[in-house]
């Protein structure tokens, strides 16, 4: 490592990358401001799905699978800008394809590890039955738990996208090591931070999705097939537009079941632009806009169908 007066150099790399990351600073402050303020207006609200969604946050941040997703969510995206994927100077273009799929992947992995673990472990061991012998509804309990399972998700967005946005402003600035490209601006490593950022809220959308249906799964069925049947899930609710799309105009039965998947299953691919956020293309509000709209359908959808199986389930 080399220090200058003027300049810092890590690696090899000057301090142009360094610039921009007070964005990465405003946006964990605002981040974590929105969501101090949803405890906050939980708490008003109602306080007695706050207490169940309070306590599903500490037992999920408390298991060891947290810290060794969090372990290796920061490690990965630390080490990924070193990585020579060795595309001729279009390496900034797979960290940010490889760095969403990460996060994504292991947000998702404690989102559905914590629903089978909150929910469908507590009702075969009593535990639900105890807590509903209080005053305290079902509907409230389904409710606070997923947005206790949300909890530790939001965390873990805020740290791995913090780090990830300053790992895309590096390794602009680290890739002009390996080629004959001109030093970049900070504008230029800002610019590729930007293009980011619609991919993680698309990706915590994606999360919350399928969080939603695990809970609901949770009502009824244990850990292991709740992995399996979202697991399912997510390949299918990946693959339902292509499957739409080759069932036009072939045989009717196919189109028929095509057409049904696309009803019932959660079109996952609507969130899966990691594509073209990579290769930089802009990502318009309204896309962004109407990706939130049908995550907020779904997820009432799916709260509903917990609710409906929930209700009548024998916890004694």
């Amino acid at each position: 490592m080399e220090l200058t007066i003027n300049n810092i150099v890590l690696f090899g790399v000057s301090s142009t990358w360094l610039k921009p990351l007070w964005l990465v600073g405003v946006g964990v402050i605002v981040a974590s401001a929105f969501f101090a303020f949803i405890i906050a207006l939980l708490n008003w609200s109602a306080p007695k799905v706050a207490a169940i969604a309070r306590t599903t946050a500490k037992e999920a941040a408390s298991q060891p699978l947290f810290y060794v997703i969090l372990a290796i969510g920061i490690f990965g995206l630390i080490f990924f800008p070193f990585v020579p994927y060795n595309t001729f100077g279009e390496d900034i273009k797979m960290l940010k394809d490889t760095g969403l799929t990460l996060i994504m992947i292991l947000t998702v992995i404690l989102a559905l590890w914590t629903a089978s673990v909150s929910i469908a472990d507590e009702i075969e061991g009593r535990t639900a039955l105890t807590l509903l012998s209080k005053p305290i509804g079902r509907r409230q309990f389904i409710v606070g738990k997923f947005l206790g399972i949300l909890g530790p998700v939001v965390i873990l967005f805020i740290v791995f996208g913090a780090i990830f946005l300053a790992s895309i402003s590096f390794k602009v600035a680290y890739d002009v090591r390996e080629t004959s490209k001109p030093e970049p601006t900070w504008q230029e490593c800002q610019q590729e931070m930007q293009q980011i950022a619609p991919g993680l809220v698309l990706a915590f959308m994606e999360t919350a999705v399928l969080a939603a249906i695990s809970v609901a799964i949770s009502t009824r069925l244990p850990m292991m097939a709740n992995l399996i049947i979202c697991a399912a899930i997510y390949v299918l609710g990946h693959l339902v537009p292509m499957l739409v799309n080759s069932a036009l105009g072939q045989i009717e039965q196919v189109g028929f079941v095509a057409g049904l998947l696309a009803a019932i299953l959660p079109m996952l691919e609507e969130f899966n632009i990691y594509t073209a956020i990579a290769t930089g293309q802009h990502v318009p509000l309204a896309y962004l806009g109407l990706a939130g709209v049908y995550c907020l359908l779904y997820i009432t959808f799916a709260m509903v169908v917990a609710l409906l199986l929930f209700e009548d389930r024998d916890l004694a």
